[in-house]
Parts: structure tokens; C-alpha cells; sequence
């Protein structure tokens, strides 16, 4: 059920019937025509330096990652999409031939009924739309996602005319901003809202007494419309918007505002004033504002691969990410800041994988401003207990049930007590969080985060473990019946195992780095030394104890150990035959695995030295070369992922950490250069990638050779680089001066370097170009979007 209101306008044939109008608080977009600008006319902002511009590398690179349409989408599955954290946007086909839609969502907008499990009792709502009615029916669409302005702009094609359009979420208002410019004979094109019923979209597992919040009020301030909508809890959100007119330009401004449990009144005042403020602005600085944050935000760093597909993939993956999250917003869900109008089971936030997997880019990407997950449990630890059953002592225990709302909270939804019927899939969740954590620690050496947020919640969630270890007749700590997520129950589960073994060594690490004691650390060091090994057969490590891995297995929760927590690595032999043999296992089939497990498979290929099966496993993915796609899962037109009908973001995300896996490793104390570039990729070149100790890292390679690798440290951490490159090399500083360094092995040395000093490796006598570059393509590269 939904309602619509149209913006009144003069002899457009449309009658008011109801509901919205055209502005938003929690979030604001802004759009512009494409073309002439009407700079100064108050309805639109100045057009952009081209793509062919004087700009940076930077600039060149994001800009010429654009999507494009050349036909009109359908849905989310293939349309552009606006966001700034909060405020999401997708464009795409109207209901009738002669318009267009413009869905908004936002990441806060959730009910707030704990009586139900997080789903539906803290489950995300729907908003609703804009849609712009044209005079006649639409015959093409121009449009370009213009990524490094992160704006929308195009043009609309109809039997009667064209509408020019440029449109943004603006970043720090959250704002929706859309200025268009319609020709002779599309003068009557108007907008109108319709409002959606704020009723969960999910459908499987709900509540017999479960109810929908009741229908929004709709109602107008002046020239300013606003639909008002209650929630059963209390309070609720208010969409409001205004479209300001002059001569042949038009800009929309809209504010979406979600306060609980406030006075629902005061939303709405805050809503309408929201967009008063907005459109009191010049449009020029308005955008100024916008595009100079996401400008910025890409210049951290810079990756060019030869495949310009998969180069655009990454550069798309790192507006996404910017899009869906920000440090100290909510953590990042299912969907995004986006609703999708169908597909929409996910509605609340997944931490037994999709989190955790989503949000691994930001690190290497060097886009710390993202880390919606240390500030999220810096913000609400408090809300760990919440899931614990009662059954479990809270006093010196955190656990973290899925799914939860961006606050952590899961409502009438705990971890369950293992070795019981109760038991979930939960138990290792907190933990891998906090390893996300301590990523974003060793990436920065920032001792507050090991202070503030990782020591101190995961001291209570190794407790969690600890409570049920138990000493069996072999004299070893064994855990109860758990369950491997999305795979099976099991005895000392693989999953929990490596989990509590890597949260008790971190915990020691934490206590060196704070120099502090803790009386717990002697049990921790015990744990250790007497935790169960691994389940072990013939195929490798098991899921757990009398569990073999049987079948395929999407999820790759029994190999942990491997991927991301390195606890075996690579570079030891003697690891090497359980990790070849557990991986050639999971691989074999693959008839049941999603998108995610085709990154992971990349990610793990890379770290065993397999650089030519990690792309193949990365392209498998992006080109949508399943030889059987379960629960209909693939990439779709404009990289977002689609798994049975169902939105989920954290997919692409996570290839994109596949692809800088290939780029540059940093686990174990070794910053790894091309560790795994495939032949295929004879020319990489990467600008201030971050790695693991605080150090920002350039490099290149051509013809299959490394030319040259430069490492700034930030913290003064001991480092050892594996360069790659053959032969004698120079080691010199930033001047040109020779520095120290000592040789630990092929390719591989250890370099004393300061704080804020530099170190620039070159083979002997060379003087290389020490510039990043856009390297030669291989092949040919069509654009993602629906550009044909």
C-alpha cells in the first residue's frame, strides 16, 4: 500500500492526490542538466571538467570508470545509484512508459520493536519514490554515473521531447539535489512522491502478531510538501522536499529526517527546514562542497590493472563502499543505504560473514574514513549483552547475535548456549568482528583502537568461549556442539576453534602493545597451548570433529585459519600441505557457493602462490561464468549482487579486496609486492596502498618485472618488504641517499626505516620514473552499466 503526491504545477494535467512531494532530511540529492549550465539561474550548478581533461591520474582513472546507459534499467539490478552513508538513491524505470523513478532509502530509517528478532523488529523500512512524469513516452536515456563527482547526469528522450538532468546525494547535507531542464514539448514533466507502507519487505520467518506501522500523514508548509510517517514505537521519520522554478530550470531539493522516539511534529519542522537551508544555498557551492569530498576521497589512492573492466570494477567498488559507509555512521548492511523494490529479505545487518567481508577494502584501499566497524562498537558496545540468553552470566561476557541493527542491538534474538538445542550459528561472530578491528589497527598502528575498542571486547568475547571449554580424556580443551555457519553442527567446529586461538593470541599481543598485565593472560596462554588441533582426514581440515566437508560449501567458515586470520601461512613448507589440500577440497565443487566464495577462493589463491587460478576465480565471478549459479546468484549490470531476487552489496565489495590481494600482501610481518600477478596482467601500478604497519606503498611493474617499489612509513614499525624485483638492487631514500638494509631472503630484505621516512627500491644503476601510470590495456573493455 502506498500513496502519491504530486507537486502542484500549472496545466500539467495531473491532479494532487495525496501523499508526497520532493524533499528528503536524512539524506539530499541534488541534479543538474547535462550540457549548457545554468550557473547563476539558481536551479543548477556548473558542469564538470570532462574526462579528457587536465585532471590528475586519479580523476582520469575514476572518471573514465563510468557507468553509462544507453537503455533504461529496470530496477536496482542494473540502474545508476546516489548515496553519501545515509541517503541512498537508484534510478530506474517508472511504473508507466512515460516516467521515471527515483528511489530513495536510508541507512536509519528501521523499526524499533524488540519484541521480534532484528529482521523485522529493528528491520529497515521503506520509504518510497520520486517519480518524474513525462509528456510523452520515453524512447532513449544518455546517462553517465560520473563517479569521481559522484553525480548522475543525462538526458531523457521522449515522443514529445527531452529532459536534461544532472543529479546528486549530496555528502554532507544528505540531501537529494536533482536539477532538470526539459525542452520544448516536456514543459508539463513533473514531479511526484509516493509514499511506500512501512512495513517490513521480508516475508520468511514472520512473526504471527507481526503488523505494519501505520499509513504517514501528508500535509505541506508553504511551497515545502512533507509526508510524515509514524512509527507503532514511536517517533518515525518525514520526507520533505520543494522544487524551485526559474524560466525553464527547475532544482529539487529533498531531506528525509528519522528521529526516535522524538515528537514526530519536531521531525517534520526539522525536515522542512532542512530543505529551506538546502535550497537557500547558491547550487554552485553547494556542489563545490560535494564534489570536493568525494575528489579527495579517491586522490588516498590509485590501482591500474590491463584488464580495464576489472580496473573500472574497483574504482566502481571504492564509490560504493564510500557510498554505502562512513566511520562513525551506521555499520555497513545487506543493502547498502539502497532499498531494493524487490529482493528485499536482508533487512537488517549480517555479522556472520557480510560485515566482516564487505568492509575488508578499506584497509589496503587506504580509506580509513570508512571504518564504520571500529566506531560502531566503540558507539555501542553496550549493547553487546543483549545477545546473551539468560543463561549465560553478562557480567565479563560479550557475544553478538546476527543479524542486529546498525547499533548492535538483535532484538528477541540471542547466541544460544552451545552444546544445546538452542545453540545458533553465532558464537564466532564478535570475535571475527574484532579481527576486523585489530585490520584497521595494524593498518594504522593506532594504539587507541587496541585501547579503546579491540582489548577490551575481546577480553569478554574469548570469555564467551572459555565458559564452555572443557577438558576431554586426551587432557586437551575441546568445545560443545556449535554450529559452522551454513554447513552443520559439530564438536570442536573448525570455525570456533580458529576463532578463540586467534582472539587468545591477540589478546597477549594487546597486552604487549598497551604494556599492560591482565590476571586472565595465564588462562589465555593456556588455552593456547591446550586448545584441540584441528579436526583433521584426508581432504584436509574438517568442518569439525567427525564432520567432513561433504558437500559444496558456499560459506568458508571451516578455513578461517587460512583466510583472513593467516594463522598457517604460506611461507612455512610445512604448512603448505594442509592448506593445498583443504583448498583443493572446498574448490572441487562449487555448485552451491555464491559470489563471496568465488572472492575468497581468489584471495586464498593469492596467498599460495596461485596468481593465474586467483584471477581466474576473480573473472569467474565478474563475468558471470558459473557453471551452475546457486540460488540464482551473480553479478549484475551495474556491480551490484543479486542471490535468489535478494540485494546483498558485500560480494563485489569483497572482490575488489581479491583484487588488491593480488597487488600487494601484508600479513605476517611482510609487506608482499605483486605476490600474485597473473601473466596475463604483464603491466600493475599502485599509489599509496596501505599496508599492514602504517606503510603507504607505490610500486609498478612492467612486463611482467618489478620496476620499482617505494614504502613511506607512517608509525616507524620494523619493516621487511618483499620486492619481487631480480637481480642487485639500490635501496635509497627519498634524496636519492643510499640507506641500510639486510637481506632475508630471495627478493626479500629488512629495511630500518623511521618514522615518516621513506625507502625506494630499484634494481642496480636504475633510475626509474617513480610516477603511478595508467597502465596499457589488454583486450577490450565494455563499461558497466547498460551502455549498448
Amino acid at each position: 500500500m502506498g500513496g502519491t503526491y504530486v507537486t502542484p504545477t500549472t496545466g500539467n494535467g495531473i491532479s494532487r492526490r495525496g501523499v508526497i512531494g520532493s524533499a528528503a532530511v536524512a539524506g539530499s540529492a541534488v541534479a543538474l542538466g547535462a550540457g549548457a549550465p545554468l550557473t547563476g539561474s539558481g536551479t543548477a550548478w556548473a558542469a564538470p571538467r570532462g574526462p579528457g581533461g587536465s585532471g590528475s591520474l586519479t580523476e582520469r582513472l575514476a572518471r573514465a570508470a563510468a557507468p553509462r546507459w544507453r537503455r533504461m534499467p529496470g530496477d536496482w539490478k542494473d540502474g545508476p545509484f546516489l548515496a553519501n552513508g545515509l541517503l541512498g538513491v537508484n534510478v530506474y524505470r517508472g511504473a508507466t512508459a512515460n516516467s521515471v523513478k527515483v528511489m530513495v532509502s536510508h541507512n536509519q530509517v528501521q523499526d524499533q520493536r524488540p519484541q521480534w528478532a532484528a529482521t523485522y523488529g529493528y528491520s529497515r523500512l521503506p520509504i518510497g519514490h520520486f517519480d518524474l512524469t513525462l509528456a510523452g513516452e520515453v524512447t532513449d536515456v544518455d546517462w553517465t554515473l560520473d563517479i569521481w563527482d559522484a553525480e548522475l547526469r543525462g538526458t531523457v528522450t521522449t515522443t514529445r521531447g527531452s529532459v536534461r538532468f544532472s543529479m546528486l546525494v549530496h555528502n554532507a547535507r544528505t540531501a537529494l539535489l536533482i536539477s532538470t531542464r526539459p525542452s520544448a514539448g516536456e514543459e508539463s514533466a513533473a514531479w511526484s512522491f509516493t509514499w511506500m507502507s512501512a512495513t517490513s519487505p521480508r516475508t520468511k520467518g514472520k512473526p504471527a502478531d507481526y503488523t505494519g506501522n501505520p499509513d504517514p500523514r501528508t500535509g505541506s508548509t508553504g511551497a515545502t510538501h512533507y509526508v510524515e510517517q509514524p512509527l507503532i514505537a514511536g517517533g518515525g521519520w518525514t520526507t520533505a522536499w520543494r522544487e524551485r522554478r526559474v524560466g525553464t530550470g527547475r532544482l529539487l531539493a529533498a531531506h528525509i529526517v528519522y528521529r526516535y522516539p522524538d515528537d514526530l511534529s519536531k521531525t517534520t519542522e526539522l525536515a522542512v527546514a532542512e530543505v529551506a537551508r538546502t535550497l537557500a544555498e547558491d547550487p554552485d557551492g553547494l556542489v563545490r562542497e560535494h564534489r570536493g569530498w568525494w575528489n579527495r576521497f579517491y586522490e588516498h589512492s590509485l590501482l591500474s590493472v590491463p584488464d580495464k573492466r576489472i580496473q573500472d570494477f574497483y574504482w566502481i567498488q571504492l564509490y560504493k563502499a564510500a557510498c554505502a559507509t562512513r566511520a562513525g555512521g551506521p555499520s555497513m548492511s545487506e543493502w547498502g543505504p539502497w532499498y531494493p523494490e524487490t529482493g528485499g529479505s536482508w533487512t537488517a545487518v549480517w555479522w556472520n560473514l557480510n560485515v566482516q567481508i564487505a568492509t575488508w577494502l578499506i584497509q589496503g584501499s587506504n580509506h580509513l574514513e570508512l571504518d564504520s566497524v571500529t566506531s560502531t562498537f566503540k558507539s555501542f558496545e553496550k549493547n553487546l549483552p543483549l545477545s546473551l540468553p539468560p543463561e549465560i552470566p553478562n557480567e565479563e561476557i560479550y557475544a553478538l547475535s546476527h543479524p542486529s541493527d546498525w547499533t548492535l542491538r538483535p532484538g528477541a534474538h540471542t547466541v544460544g548456549v552451545p552444546g544445546t538445542s538452542t545453540k545458533t550459528d553465532n558464537n564466532g561472530n564478535l570475535i571475527w568482528a574484532m579481527h576486523n578491528v585489530w585490520l584497521s589497527y595494524r593498518h594504522t598502528m593506532d594504539v587507541a583502537i587496541v585501547r579503546d575498542v579491540l582489548y577490551p571486547i575481546l577480553v569478554k568475547a574469548v570469555n564467551y568461549y572459555d565458559h564452555f571449554l572443557h577438558e576431554g580424556g586426551d587432557g586437551k580443551l575441546h568445545l560443545p556442539l556449535t554450529r559452522s555457519p551454513e554447513y552443520a553442527d559439530a564438536v570442536d567446529c573448525t570455525y570456533d576453534l580458529s576463532l578463540l586461538r586467534w582472539g587468545c593470541a591477540t589478546l597477549l599481543d594487546c597486552l604487549r602493545i598497551l604494556r599492560t598485565d591482565n590476571p586472565r593472560a595465564g588462562r589465555w596462554r593456556e588455552i593456547l597451548r591446550r586448545l584441540v588441533d584441528y579436526p583433521r582426514g584426508a581432504d584436509g581440515v574438517l568442518i569439525g570433529a567427525d564432520t567432513p566437508l561433504a558437500d559444496s560449501h558456499r560459506h568458508f567458515s571451516h578455513m578461517l585459519w587460512l583466510y583472513p586470520l593467516h594463522e598457517l601461512d604460506w611461507d612455512r613448507p610445512a604448512d603448505r600441505d594442509i592448506m593445498r589440500t583443504t583448498f583443493g577440497h572446498w574448490t572441487e565443487d562449487r555448485s552451491l557457493w555464491a559470489g563471496y566464495s568465488y572472492a575468497a577462493a581468489s584471495s586464498m589463491a593469492s596467498r599460495m602462490g596461485r596468481p593465474d587460478d586467483a584471477l581466474d576465480f576473480l573473472t569467474t565471478f565478474t563475468g558471470n561464468l558459473f557453471d551452475e549459479s546457486y540460488m540464482d546468484c551473480y553479478m549484475t549490470e551495474n556491480t551490484m549482487y543479486a542471490e535468489d531476487t535478494n540485494l546483498g552489496i558485500e560480494s563485489p565489495l569483497t572482490t575488489a579486496q581479491s583484487i588488491l590481494d593480488m597487488g600487494m600482501q601484508s600479513h605476517g610481518g611482510v609487506v608482499r609486492v605483486f605476490p600474485s600477478v597473473s601473466r596475463r596482467w604483464p603491466d600493475v601500478s599502485f599509489q599509496a596502498l596501505r599496508a599492514q604497519g602504517a606503510f603507504l606503498v607505490d610500486a609498478d611493474r612492467s612486463d611482467g618485472r618489478t620496476r620499482w617499489v617505494r614504502v613511506h612509513s607512517e608509525a616507524g614499525a620494523p619493516l621487511v618488504l618483499q620486492h619481487g624485483i631480480t637481480g642487485a638492487i639500490d635501496v635509497r631514500d627519498e634524496h636519492g641517499r643510499r640507506l641500510r638494509y639486510r637481506e632475508t631472503g630471495p627478493g626479500r630484505i629488512e629495511i630500518p626505516l623511521g618514522r615518516d621516512e621513506t625507502a625506494v627500491v630499484a634494481p642496480r644503476g636504475a633510475h626509474p620514473d617513480l610516477r603511478p601510470r595508467d597502465v596499457p590495456a589488454v583486450g577490450d573493455a565494455k563499461p558497466w552499466g547498460l551502455p549498448d
